[in-house]
């Protein structure tokens, strides 16, 4: 572990800020590097977790039904997740998380995601629309409705653990359109 007394990146207190920096080893990810900063004075606390290995790239499949909705979901930052059938996709940005769910877990995010932009939409056609996939997404999650969840993951991080997921290397061409929430300044 290494510590490190900083001035506060919000409050600009100088020497207030305590910077520690720490590996680990965490099953499926592999190396990471666990970074957090907090302010003695203002109270600022940022934390960020950084996955160290890089592995092939890698795209996982699984047909979702109600059997498998307990199957374990191991998504890294730089993943995009999707379920082509309802037309939803999930593209890594600069502040995307890693997290560990499951099936069941990945549907409830995109229930929640479509809910949050349901309240913006101003428009009839928009909100019809979205009340339309959220009853899909219900009926995935009751079996009444066909849909796979498809992770693509350009650093080989992410994993659909499940004797029934489909997994196999990206190719250049899909690796190409492929974001990764890095952000290059050239």
């Amino acid at each position: 572990m290494t510590k490190m007394i900083i001035d506060c990146p919000v409050c600009g207190n100088l020497k207030s800020a305590e910077y520690t920096t720490h590996t680990d080893e965490i099953p499926y990810f592999g190396e990471i590097m666990e970074a957090t900063v907090k302010c003695n004075e203002c109270g600022y606390k940022h934390n960020d977790v950084i996955v160290l290995e890089q592995k092939e790239p890698v795209k996982f499949e699984l047909k979702i039904n109600k059997y498998n909705l307990s199957s374990r979901i191991i998504k890294s930052p730089s993943a995009t997740v999707y379920i082509p059938e309802l037309g939803l996709k999930v593209e890594p940005g600069p502040k995307s998380k890693a997290y560990v769910s499951n099936v069941e877990g990945v549907i409830i995010r995109f229930e929640d995601a479509i809910k949050r932009a349901l309240a913006l939409f101003e428009d009839d056609e928009s909100q019809k629309n979205a009340k339309i996939i959220l009853k899909q997404l219900e009926n995935l999650l009751k079996g009444e409705e066909k849909g796979t969840l498809v992770i693509d993951d350009p650093f080989g991080q992410s994993q659909i653990i499940d004797l029934k997921a489909k997994k196999r290397t990206l190719n250049e061409e899909e690796l190409k359109d492929l974001k990764t929430g890095f952000t290059v300044i050239e």
